[in-house]
């Protein structure tokens, strides 16, 4: 089949097609059409052009086997969403043996490596009291939106402050303690 002569029908007629003969040229059709918008959602999330080629042909093998279970009515965003869980997966499985790898090394602690952990731990202790100097709208704010991981918003909610007094507060917060740390390294 020549591809070019089927750029006049839509991507519902050429599934539609496939699932009444499952003649895979059509489907190839509709694939060849997607393949550039996958490569670059692959590129974006892996950031490796091997990997992400890898993974358009993987997530083809998957479309063929949806179209199988699914009806599906927007191809185009059933790709990109194909696509996008299969590089998400991609980069946990990445990520587990990152930390695989990362419990092998903490079993060769070096000098360096004790010296680093010890400076660390100094700059937290003084990261700790530099908190504690803060004034108690500032301390609360930070405290929340870096230790607990909450948003303005849901800051706003707990503390009673506008959204605009808890902006200030961390965006004052972040400066002083910016300058109670330098203050409390020179004098280490």
């Amino acid at each position: 089949m020549n591809k070019a002569a089927f750029n006049h029908i839509t991507d519902n007629e050429l599934l539609k097609k496939y699932q009444s003969d499952f003649n895979k040229e059509w489907l190839g059709i509709l694939l060849q059409r997607y393949t550039l918008l996958l490569l670059g959602v692959c590129m974006k999330y892996l950031k490796n052009e091997e990997e992400a080629k890898d993974a358009v042909q993987q997530i083809f093998l998957k479309a063929l086997n949806e179209l199988e279970k699914y009806q599906v009515d927007y191809p185009k965003s059933w790709l990109y969403k194909i696509a996008c869980n299969y590089c998400l997966m991609k980069l946990r499985d990445r990520k587990s043996t990152l930390e695989l790898d990362q419990q092998d090394e903490k079993l060769f602690i070096t000098d360096t490596d004790k010296e680093y952990i010890a400076e660390k731990e100094i700059n937290l202790n003084l990261l700790e009291e530099a908190l504690e100097e803060l004034n108690q709208e500032q301390k609360s704010c930070i405290t929340l939106f870096y230790h607990h991981k909450k948003s303005y918003q849901q800051i706003s909610e707990i503390t009673g402050y506008t959204l605009l007094q808890v902006k200030s507060n961390i965006q004052n917060g972040k400066r002083n303690l910016k300058l109670l740390l330098l203050k409390k390294q020179t004098r280490i």
